[in-house]
């Protein structure tokens, strides 16, 4: 090694690690052997070492009840969390499709409607996390509205504002430069009871049966807020935040709510949910995209008028109740999501998973789809070995280097660079299954959990850290665990410290993409990259 590349190892040595960020270089050696390179004191040698990495068929199933689409944790109880909407397909792993389930509540148990209730309308209100700085206010428009009995002049503004990128994934756009991609959504009743107990309604494969269909819209990418102001004194009539109103049917709700009104359906929330079992969203599209839409700012409103007896004058003012979403609340909510991997390249694949050798190709998806899982060969352990004992060669770095696949994977798809988690598995001796059992030893000394480089190139790939996991296993004699790879990243609480291993995004990561695997036979085959320094 060059005085050079010696000077730039110890060079970079006093950058701390910080979990997945992104660098336009490449420090090959951790803080855990930075004093070896003090003034020159060790040689450093970068070697490279293969791996058995092969995929995981996670049967296109996951647990997507309420305990696993939490986006944070926030320490009051009430965690914020994602429901994924819409369709997206592509040649690698087929057509993806998801729905959102939940339970609903009274926003009060046994409400007086009042006398003779009757409902004006009801409203769904979607709240995609919208650009606040790209706003879009519309010309003010002048008309009139009724009123109570009474007709007033009023004028109405709309400003409209576009959907975060950043939660959107797959063809967003209708050809280069095209608008924006047409959501079609549909809202239904569902007649079967959401049992959160049980099993079968915890898993993303759920089967549910639905009644009425209650209102549907088309969804342009946009989210809209509306200010009607009444035009004799400036007053407001009306204001709503940013969001996607869909319209439902009020005769629906005029005979499943105002119509029990006083009745044991209405009386508590496990009567309730019997009797109103919930909603579906849903799309009809097979192609388009993905989009996560935050579950906690969801409304369901009723606007409803009965009738008041003011000193002898009979009139119907008109009120608002809302039936909530919120999973504060206790309510069921699943994330539906089907497959059909039909002719796609994930089909052929996952026929013939080598776990011997290790597939040439590695798929990893979100919600359900397959996963990757690493070894690190029982030879190359035995190599450290001997040079640690022999040559005192002490391990500085190590990461599992893995390329996206440039002859598969090259495309315009939304790239993260945090959004994978990595944990160590061993063996359940009750079920013989491999399971999690934590952190990797590297997140929880502090090391972070990878680096992304050149994401907006083909192909671009990520430095996975396992300095002090590989150093366990050579220098303190524990256990060579394989390593599971999954999207999705770890889920932070609002501390901003991690939630724990089992808490992570993968439940709603929309992300996917094909790697370079074990393939002898291409340059970036996912390699062990470990520097190790030797004494002079």
């Amino acid at each position: 090694m060059t005085h050079t590349v010696k000077r730039t190892l110890a060079i970079l040595f006093v950058a701390v690690f910080g979990s997945s960020l992104l660098y336009n270089c490449e420090p090959e050696a951790d803080s855990l052997g930075e004093q070896l390179f003090v003034d020159g004191a060790a040689e450093g040698n970068v070697t490279s070492y293969p791996l058995i990495a092969y995929n995981v068929n996670n049967n296109d199933s996951i647990r997507s009840d309420a305990g696993r689409l939490v986006n944070m944790i926030n320490t009051s109880g009430i965690s914020p969390s994602y429901a994924v909407l819409g369709a997206f397909s592509e040649g690698q792993f087929g057509m993806q499709k998801a729905s959102y389930l939940t339970q609903l509540r009274m926003s009060t148990d046994n409400f007086n409607f009042g006398t003779t209730p009757k409902v004006d309308s009801v409203v769904l209100v979607l709240r995609p996390n919208s650009v606040a700085d790209s706003v879009v206010t519309r010309p003010l428009k002048d008309e009139s509205l009724l009123v109570g009995t009474e007709t007033v002049p009023v004028s109405t503004e709309i400003k409209s504002y576009p959907t975060n990128f950043i939660n959107k994934y797959g063809k967003t756009k209708l050809g280069p430069g095209g608008s924006h991609t047409l959501m079609h959504i549909n809202v239904d009743e569902i007649t079967t009871f959401l049992d959160s107990n049980t099993d079968a309604f915890k898993y993303s494969n759920v089967v549910v049966n639905t009644g009425e269909s209650l209102g549907s819209a088309v969804f342009d990418g946009n989210v809209t807020s509306k200010t009607i102001t009444k035009k004799s004194d400036n007053s407001a009539l009306f204001t709503s935040d940013a969001g996607l109103r869909i319209r439902l049917n009020k005769d629906f709700f005029q005979t499943k709510i105002l119509d029990k009104s006083g009745k044991p359906e209405l009386m508590d929330a496990a009567n309730f949910t019997r009797y109103f079992k919930g909603i579906k969203l849903s799309v009809t599209d097979t192609d388009g995209y993905l989009l996560q839409i935050p579950t906690e700012t969801m409304e369901l409103i009723m606007y409803y008028t009965n009738e008041k007896n003011d000193n002898g004058t009979i009139t119907r003012p008109q009120s608002t109740f809302k039936l909530l979403l919120t999973g504060g609340i206790g309510n069921a909510r699943i994330g539906q999501y089907e497959y059909d991997r039909t002719n796609s390249a994930w089909a052929t694949a996952r026929q013939s998973i080598n776990t011997t050798d290790g597939d040439d190709k590695l798929y990893l998806q979100g919600m359900g789809g397959p996963s990757v899982r690493v070894k690190i060969p029982d030879e190359t352990i035995n190599k450290l070995k001997t040079l640690y004992n022999n040559d005192k060669a002490a391990i500085m770095s190590a990461s599992i280097r893995i390329f996206t696949d440039a002859a598969t994977w090259s495309n315009n798809y939304k790239r993260k660079a945090n959004n994978f988690n990595l944990v160590p598995l061993a063996k359940n001796e009750k079920t013989g299954l491999l399971e999690p059992t934590g952190f990797t030893s590297d997140l929880t000394a502090g090391f972070g959990l990878m680096r992304s480089y050149d994401l907006d190139k083909n192909p671009s790939y990520y430095d996975f850290i396992v300095t002090k996991t590989v150093k366990d296993i050579v220098e303190g004699g524990k256990d060579n665990n394989i390593l599971l790879i999954n999207m999705g990243d770890f889920v932070l609480t609002t501390a901003g410290a991690y939630g724990g291993y089992k808490f992570t995004s993968r439940s709603f990561a929309t992300e996917r993409a094909v790697f370079v695997g074990s393939d002898k036979n291409n340059a970036n085959r996912i390699q062990l990259k470990v520097t190790y320094g030797t004494k002079k």
